[in-house]
């Protein structure tokens, strides 16, 4: 029987496409389906004459593949993982390789690869990014887990993934654990943010200066190739300059609700899990649980009538300023996902390579851009960056986009049109250069009504005291202690 490179189970979209990227790149591969008619569907269709082995039970993949065996699954993420990790176990030996290419939750991954490195086997959970397109001609490949297992699928992954201008592949070793999908996860957050910087740009546009489709899409078409050049940024583009077959601008057929898969959620939980003030993703995926009450807006706009103004400046410098503002809020955006990934490093004990990662996401992925060719630059020189704002690039970038940042954001208030994401940007803008924020203030209300304690600026840091605000309070104050 032919020895197979690799086997994937899951024949949707991803995996489909995923096979097809592997088997052009000269990799033999097995596939199976729960379903089993699709891998009889894909062998007879897109596979035929391909180098593929349909396969149609556990036993007869697993018996297909070369050792060690690497078995990749892209299903849904949750309890089918679990499900085909004990269907695959007894077919398995050990130094086997176990891959998640599918967007699951950190901690399962954490606890996944630990019951599977238990067994003897190796696991990686790796996020795959850059959808359809980029699973069929190179995505943004993400992988963490048993460090032993990535010498074997290395050579697959590199291959198969994007590549920027130089040749570098946009897949690297991430680190231990859930490393790998918590990357992806930060990756997806930071997609919800960008994504709706640009709607908020859109809404501004359209609504307060009364732009045409045609109009916007000429101005995204100019953005694209200054230093908002992105995939984000050409969709849109190209969205706005779409017609239907009967000449209608198909944007405006769609209805105002979001959906989401859960991806931004985690990120945010995860920040709040970790005291990291993520608040742009945060205001972000927000943004589209209100857009989602959709009857309920409908209703209220019946009824609630803001106190707004009518645009009365200069509408082209205006659309300079809202180009700056949302620059500067995506510098926002990727300081704060930079931050968490940070924090989980330091709890995790992950070794993460943050310049490494931003190549990663230079190609293939849906965050792909110009810019992040300017934050691996930042993290080569100086591996220990805490913050990219405090990068001298985008320290520069950010002191020039602020007037027109201020601009946008006071206007937008002005003209009763919400900017969430762009407002807490330049919010967390204000606060992180901020040297004294109100939380005195809120130390002695919590203390006030809590006997919480604080410190003060007159004393070492460390030392904790309590202030008897009433009289009425005695001296016991609370006995734990959380910054």
């Amino acid at each position: 029987m032919a020895q197979m490179d690799i086997g994937l189970i899951g024949l949707a979209v991803m995996g489909e496409n995923l096979v097809l990227n592997m088997e052009s790149k000269g990799f033999s591969v097995a596939v199976y389906n729960r379903t089993v008619s699709k891998v009889d569907n894909f062998i007879n269709g897109r596979g035929k004459g391909k180098n593929f082995k349909g396969c149609h039970s556990i036993q007869e993949f697993c018996a297909s593949l070369k050792r060690p065996r690497k078995v990749m699954m892209l299903v849904k993420a949750g309890q089918a993982v679990d499900d085909f990790i004990e269907q695959l176990l007894p077919h398995l030996e050990p130094g086997d390789i176990i891959i998640d290419g599918g967007n699951s939750h950190f901690p399962d991954t954490i606890r996944r690869a630990k019951y599977v490195e238990g067994k003897g086997l190796l696991y990686i959970g790796t996020g795959v990014s850059g959808g359809e397109e980029g699973a069929l001609l190179g995505p943004s490949i993400m992988p963490g887990g048993s460090p032993a297992a990535w010498p074997h699928v290395k050579p697959i992954f590199q291959s198969i993934s994007a590549k920027t201008a130089d040749g570098s592949p946009c897949c690297d070793w991430v680190g231990e654990g859930g490393a790998g999908h918590f990357v992806k996860m930060v990756h997806n957050g930071i997609e919800y943010g960008d994504m709706q910087m640009i709607c908020e740009t859109y809404q501004l546009m359209k609504q307060g200066l009364g732009m045409s489709n045609a109009e916007m899409h000429e101005v995204f078409a100019e953005w694209n190739k200054g230093e908002l050049d992105s995939y984000l940024i050409e969709i849109t583009r190209d969205i706005l300059g779409y017609k239907d077959e009967d000449g209608k601008e198909v944007v405006d057929l769609i209805l105002d609700r979001a959906g989401q898969k859960g991806t931004g959620k985690w990120t945010v939980v995860a920040a709040l899990d970790s005291g990291q003030p993520l608040t742009l993703i945060g205001e972000a995926v927000f943004a589209r649980c209100l857009s989602a009450v959709k009857d309920e807006r409908v209703e209220a706009a019946k009824t609630i009538k803001g106190q707004v103004a009518a645009f009365s400046g200069d509408k082209k410098a205006f659309v300079d300023d809202l180009r700056h503002a949302l620059y500067a809020s995506k510098i926002v955006s990727y300081a704060q996902g930079y931050q968490l990934m940070r924090a989980a490093a330091a709890e995790y004990g992950w070794n993460l390579n943050y310049g490494g990662i931003a190549l990663m996401w230079r190609g293939g992925c849906i965050i792909r851009s110009a810019f992040l060719g300017k934050i691996k630059d930042a993290f080569d020189k100086n591996p220990k960056l805490v913050n990219l704002l405090l990068d001298p690039f985008f320290l520069d970038a950010v002191a020039k986009a602020q007037p027109s940042w201020r601009r946008v954001v006071s206007t937008a208030v002005n003209m009763g049109l919400p900017t969430p994401a762009i407002g807490s940007a330049l919010a967390y803008f204000d606060g992180y250069r901020c040297e004294r924020l109100p939380a005195n203030l809120l130390q002695a209300q919590r203390d006030y009504f809590g006997a919480h304690t604080y410190e003060r600026v007159d004393k070492p840091r460390g030392e904790f005291f309590h202030t008897n605000w009433t009289g009425r309070g005695g001296s016991t104050s609370a006995s734990t202690y959380v910054v």
